[in-house]
């Protein structure tokens, strides 16, 4: 039988060329990062490791300031982390597709009455990086920040297919549905806009209807970004 920390026995999910180490150390960077706050448990268990080998790359993590690790053992995001981030966020080309969508964002919530997102990806998951959130009383939110597989998700199934509106339930959370069209850009990143609601509401008629306007919006969007390109749907008279 193999060690526990044999590689072989490990989902690390880093490519051939990057040093597992390094790796390793990415993939639990990730995954804290994906969460507002998580345990050393959970960190194991979504990166595949063993709890010892999740704990010295927290443990390094941490003591660069990537990580934070409070009282109750619980990981977030360290200071820099934090300090890189605010950085990054000046008026370069991501907090200007935020501002040209926020409105677009806007505008769906209006027409839909569901919150709605942008979504941003590098190929291997998606975030969504903006929301404006629906006025109802029971709406979906928190979804900013939070990475999503691209397998078996609505903004997933969007990115693949750029152009057609992609629908899906459950897939990151139980009763929640979401629909999902992507843009085509020259960026080394892909984007997608979402409307997010829960599944009781969303019915076929009222998919219909988040369809229709999820093509105006990102129609306008793309006029705004000066792309051009054509969607699987017809735009609604």
């Amino acid at each position: 039988m193999s060690p526990p920390d044999d590689p072989t026995l490990e989902g690390v999910t880093s490519a051939p060329t990057v040093p597992r180490a390094v790796g390793r150390a990415l993939d639990v960077l990730e995954v804290v990062l994906s969460h507002d706050r998580c345990n050393l448990t959970a960190v194991a268990n979504e990166v595949g490791l063993t709890p010892t080998t999740a704990l010295r790359h927290l443990r390094a993590l941490e003591a660069r300031g990537y990580v934070d690790r409070d009282d109750a053992g619980q990981f977030s995001a360290g200071p820099t982390m934090v300090r890189l981030a605010t950085s990054l966020r000046d008026e370069g080309q991501l907090e200007w597709l935020i501002a040209l969508t926020k409105p677009r964002l806007e505008a769906l919530v209006e027409s839909t009455g569901e919150s709605s997102y942008l979504a941003v990806s590098d190929g291997r998951v998606a975030t969504y990086v903006a929301t404006v959130e629906s006025p109802r009383a029971i709406r979906h939110v928190g979804w900013v920040g939070q990475n999503l597989p691209l397998a078996g998700t609505a903004v997933g199934a969007a990115l693949t297919e750029v152009g057609s509106i992609a629908t899906r339930t459950g897939a990151v959370e139980p009763d929640i549905t979401a629909v999902s069209l992507a843009i085509a850009t020259t960026w080394d990143f892909g984007v997608a806009i979402s409307v997010v609601g829960p599944d009781h509401r969303l019915d076929r008629p009222t998919i219909s209807n988040i369809e229709n306007h999820l093509l105006i919006e990102v129609g306008g969007l793309i006029a705004d970004l000066g792309l051009e390109q054509e969607h699987r749907h017809d735009l609604p008279a």
